[in-house]
Formats: C-alpha cells, structure tokens, sequence
C-alpha cells in the first residue's frame, strides 16, 4: 500500500519521483503535474494534494497499449521549477505530457521552455482547450508538437506511435513556427468519435502505480482511494469549466454500476481498500443514473463492505424521495460534496445555480438526519456581489453548521475567493464587460497561512489563489478576512468532532 502523504521534509532522489515507469526501458513519456507554484521559493506548508486521475488513466492507456510512461506529480512532491525540469531531463523521455490549469499556466510554460531540444511536448486541460491559439502563439513553447483539446487517452497513445500523423487525430493542434500558422488533424469518417470520447465501460482501470498519494491511508484508519464514476456535466454553472456551454464536444457518458463495483473490488483485493471517493463532476447528478446504480450497490452489499464519499447536485437531491435517499444510506454514502457556493438568492441566480439557499437547507437536512455527511463548496466575491450578499453567505452557513449540532451527520463548509477560468461563461461576461484577458490571467498565490503559522489554514493553501480584482462591491480585504475566519471555525469544528470521536 502507498505511504501516507508526505511533508516536504524528505525529498526522494531524482529517480523515486517518477511514478510507474520501467527504468530499464527507454522513457516513451513522462506526464507531468506541474506545481501550484514554485516551492522553492515558499515550500509546501499542506501534507496532500488530490490524486492526478485524468494523467493516471491516460499512462494507464498508453502502457497497455506497450508503451514505457511514468508520471511525475511535482505538485504532491512539492518541488520548485529547477528541480521539476532537472527530473525531466535527466530521464530524457521522447515526450513529455503536461495538463494545463489557468493559475499555473505560467510555471507550466516555464518548465516548458527548460525542456531539453530532444523531448517533444504535448499539453492538454481546461486552460489548453479554453486557450489553444495564446498557447500556440507563446515563445516558451517552441518545444510543442501537439496540444490535445478533450479527453485524451487515445490520442496520447496514438502520437507515442511514430507511424501515426497527426492530421489524423482530430482535436489535435499545432503550430508551424516557420509559416506561423495553425492546424488541427482531422479524421476520416466514423472515427472521429473513438477519438474524441472514448468508452468510459472500455477504458483499463487506472493502474495506481502512476498516483504518488493515492490509495492512502486517512485519519480514521481506513484506506482510501478516489475513482470517477462518469465524464461530462449537464449543468452550467457560470464558474465552472466544466460548464455544458464551454464544452459543446463532450458526451456525458456514464460507467456502468457493474464497472465501478468492479473497480471498487479491484482496490479492496489490490490495496485492503474500504472507503472511496467519486470525485466527477456530479456522481449523483441525474436520478435516472443514481436508482440503477444504488440497485447494483444493494444487490452487492456494497454498503456492508465499503463507505464512500460523492459529489452531488442540490436540485436533484431536492427531488429525490425518502427511499431513495435511505437507499444511499444503506449503500455506505458517508459525505456529499455539495456546491452551494452562496447564501444569496441573488448570486445563485447570476451563477446559473438553478438552486435556492432554502433548497440548500432542506436537502443538508435530509442527509444529516440519515447520517450522512454534507461537504458545502462556497465562492466569496463573485461578480457584482455586494456586502448584504456576503453577509447572508456567512449566516447561510453557521445555519448549516447549527443545524449539524442537532443531527447525525456532520457539516464542513470549503470556503474559496473567486477567480476567473478562461472558457467558462463569466469569463465570457467579464471580458464582454471591458476586463483585460491579461489582468484576469493574472493569477497569484494568497498566503493566508501567515508563512505556516496559522495551522487552520494550512489545508486551503494549496487553493488560494487571485488575480488581484475586486469583482464586486465587497474590498479584497474583507473577502479574505471573512474567508479566514470561516476557515477557522471549520478547522476548530473540525478539531472538536476528531477529540470526541
């Protein structure tokens, strides 16, 4: 079983950071998680970092299809830029892979532009597909040969093979520098689909040899590990970029109960795994989806062997029925992860939620009084929020908070400052509206930790992140003193819940 999460105290040797490959063989690709930011000017204060799945399942494909691929997360290691591309080129794959987000964007393109003149590079993600011509056009990508727009596995494999071209592959860009010019492959007939969304029922089980920190083992004694359950989302919240209208190309495709019961088993058996987290977009997204897969839980008596945690859509809980919800129950769901994101009416309309702060109180009620936890995700400062929208925000969740007191189940409220991602539909506002692209990309580190020292903190450094804006009618400051002291009094719940346990 992989170790528990690491501090930055220990750093392994330059060949123990990559994760997967044989070293024995030549290196057909090293798929790199490149850094929140650079720690070796701020080292990593938290000890955890999510599981990179999306980098996992593409080496996963790419080995059973013969090749030699490893994955290097520098963000679960915690290294600088320097020590991130002294890695990479001392194992001198034939390709490096990286996933593009929009706040790290530059330190991506840093470690891009280091790479030895042998490696090619191929990139993929939210910020590569909401972006491609800027990230074609910059200078520090000169090592590029192929950016790869959507899911990946099968396109990744394809250009590990010589032999195939990339005008084959459709939704795959790349830039002549001598003619400056763009193109994108393009295939022939019923292809097209196969490359573009695969058959999630098809695709081999993502080998954990490739994830630094996952399974692992948690603070209750259980092991861990987090799977997904499905790709795409229906919804269209305006922050997110996973919004249907930013992603016209995606099939909302779902694994089959069968699929995911056989991957849960696989871990039990492979790692005495017992607890799982279903970390896609909405696993219990669609009533139509949840019944058949909570009718395969019961029949494999999932919730006696296993509990686990799952993202959630409020309006959709909202209509489930008593059985339904006792059923999830029954079958071991320990958490939802909620997005909330407002106590503001208002702000949830502009957000495209489709949910009200009442809706919200109702279904965090129903869950707790079954036991059943609820992990509340909210945004402060979003556009055009002002002082008495913050305000009902806060009391939307001390309610919540007040209300756990009184059940079963348990309340955590996740609280983050809202920042722009290109590709999603309020950057589409923002910039209708007269904001500079390059001010919004702006992303810089908060430490609001105080350099380590407040410990309630420690847990939101790796999220917090800003461009600087006051996109409302609420000062920065206020924002971020709201945010900490929310984030206190979470962490000082939580510490209370683990001592009476």
């Amino acid at each position: 079983m992989p170790a528990q999460p690491s501090t930055t105290e220990h750093q392994p040797t330059a060949p123990d950071l990559i994760a997967g490959a044989d070293p024995l063989r030549e290196l057909d690709a090293l798929f790199v998680n490149a850094p929140l930011r650079d720690y070796s000017l701020r080292p990593r204060i938290n000890d955890y970092t999510l599981p990179v799945l999306g980098l996992a399942y593409i080496a996963t494909y790419a080995a059973h299809a013969g090749y030699n691929v490893g994955v290097l997360d520098a963000e679960a290691h915690g290294l600088g830029i320097g020590q991130t591309l002294a890695v990479i080129n001392a194992a001198r794959p034939r390709w490096v892979g990286m996933n593009l987000l929009a706040p790290t964007y530059d330190l991506s393109a840093r470690i891009a532009a280091g790479l030895d003149e042998s490696i090619a590079l191929m990139i993929g993600g939210h910020h590569a597909k909401a972006m491609p011509h800027r990230i074609l056009a910059d200078p520090r990508m000169s090592r590029l040969h192929a950016l790869v727009v959507g899911e990946g596995e099968s396109r990744v494999a394809a250009l590990l093979d010589n032999g195939k071209r990339r005008a084959e592959l459709p939704g795959v860009m790349w830039r002549d520098r001598l003619l400056g010019t763009t193109a994108v492959g393009i295939a022939h007939g019923k292809d097209t689909a196969q490359w573009l969304a695969p058959n999630v029922n098809e695709l081999p089980l993502v080998d954990r040899v490739y994830l630094t920190q996952d399974p692992y083992r948690a603070e209750d004694g259980r092991t861990e590990a987090s799977i997904v359950g499905s790709r795409g989302c229906p919804y269209d919240c305006g922050f997110c970029g996973a919004a249907v209208s930013a992603n016209p190309d995606i099939t909302i495709r779902t694994r089959s109960p069968e699929n995911i019961i056989a991957e849960l088993d696989h871990l039990h058996a492979e790692f005495d795994t017992t607890a799982f987290r279903f970390v896609d977009d909405l696993f219990l997204g669609a009533a139509r989806i949840v019944r058949p897969t909570m009718q395969a839980f019961t029949e494999h008596r999932i919730g006696n062997r296993y509990v686990w945690d799952a993202t959630g859509r409020i309006n959709v809980l909202h209509r489930a029925d008593d059985a339904l919800l006792d059923t999830l129950a029954h079958n071991g769901l320990r958490e939802v992860a909620l997005g909330i994101e407002s106590g503001s009416d208002r702000i949830l309309h502009a957000m495209d939620k489709r949910i009200t702060a009442d809706m919200t109180e109702t279904v965090t009620r129903r869950l707790l009084q079954r036991g059943i936890g609820v992990k509340g995700y909210f945004i402060l400062g979003y556009p055009g929020e002002q002082p008495d929208d913050l305000d009902a925000t806060v009391r939307h969740i001390q309610n919540l908070w007040h209300l756990a007191d009184t059940l079963p189940g348990r309340f955590r409220a996740s609280v983050f400052e809202f920042r722009p991602y290109p590709g999603t539909p309020i950057w589409q506002q923002l910039t209708d509206d007269g904001h500079d692209p390059d001010k919004l990309l702006a992303y810089a580190d908060v430490d609001l930790t105080d350099h380590g020292a407040d410990e309630s903190l420690r847990a939101r450094d790796e999220f917090s992140f800003s461009v600087g804006i006051q996109f409302g009618g609420v000062p920065l400051p206020t924002l971020r003193t709201t945010l900490a002291a929310l984030a206190r009094e979470q962490h000082a719940r939580s510490r209370a819940e683990r001592a009476t346990a």
